[in-house]
């Protein structure tokens, strides 16, 4: 399961002409790339701004979700998002839509140890977001949905990590089919989607951002509670999150669910940045199961 390739070449000199033919007033600002990620490349331009670029189709359709959408959310929730300045329109050399965005500036929180404050201020932003989805909001093949239709994908990676001497498979087989068993939400609420480490920026030693929201959607809230195992490091701190955002234990139970499938992606990921966040997240399930 290695990072899609890209479709598209895209450098420094695409993004300079693309705002010199588009946003001359910022096509001076200096331009850095920040990350390549499966779905965008994101270039820091100047020191307030982003440039976010798909790098293959299936992306387009979840940066235009953020441009429609992440305006109307971002009013209500306490922590910062990089909402979209100006809407890129694609060319002759470049096809797609792309973003000017407010640049979140700061750390991800791969290391960062959460306080009770940081937990706080986590559950109370998950709260504000998880509000009724309009019908139109967006849906999502892969988030948000019953726990139990990753089931073939969970089954595939448990039985390529059965020989990882540090992954105990049966168990985490017995807790999904559990897990599975707990009943669906009837709850179809706004979602982030994706709310791993490298999506939640810390300033000033505590939390600041949530960026790309490409996967924002309406689903499952358990989906996004599923971070509690990705982030946070012990059970006291999960359990006083799920309290905090005064979570059902249906909820919790799907959330686990949720963790346990993206414990394995990221394991089963081959990408070195991901494989210990994997295992790190299958461990703390286990720990709390």
């Amino acid at each position: 399961m290695n990072q899609p390739r890209a479709e598209i070449q895209i450098g420094i000199q695409t993004v300079q002409r693309l705002l010199s033919a588009q946003f001359p007033a910022l096509a001076d600002l200096p331009i850095t790339l920040v990350d390549e990620g499966w779905d965008n490349l994101t270039f820091l331009l100047g020191t307030e701004y982003a440039v976010r670029l798909p790098r293959r189709e299936l992306a387009v359709p979840l940066l235009l979700h953020e441009q429609q959408w992440l305006p109307e959310l971002a009013a209500r929730l306490p922590l910062e998002v990089p909402l979209p300045i100006h809407l890129g329109q694609p060319d002759s050399n470049f096809p797609w839509p792309w973003s000017i965005v407010r640049w979140i500036p700061g750390t991800t929180t791969d290391a960062h140890d959460f306080s009770a404050a940081d937990v706080r201020l986590l559950a109370a932003t998950l709260q504000a977001l998880h509000q009724p989805a309009s019908s139109d909001a967006p849906e999502n093949p892969f988030r948000g949905i019953p726990l139990h239709t990753r089931t073939p994908g969970v089954t595939e990676r448990l039985a390529r990590q059965r020989n990882h001497p540090e992954v105990d498979a049966p168990r985490l087989a017995a807790l999904w089919e559990e897990l599975c068993s707990t009943p669906a939400s009837t709850d179809r609420v706004w979602l982030h989607g994706d709310l791993h480490p490298r999506n939640i920026i810390i300033r000033d030693g505590t939390l600041g951002g949530i960026i790309d929201w490409g996967d924002l959607n309406g689903g499952d809230a358990a989906t996004d509670l599923a971070c509690a195992w990705l982030l946070l490091d012990t059970a006291v701190k999960r359990q006083e999150f799920f309290t905090l955002y005064n979570a059902e234990p249906t909820q919790i139970r799907r959330a686990q669910g949720w963790a346990l499938h993206i414990g394995l992606t990221l394991l089963d990921s081959n990408e070195p940045r991901h494989m210990p966040l994997g295992l790190t997240t299958l461990q703390r399930i286990l720990e709390d199961a």
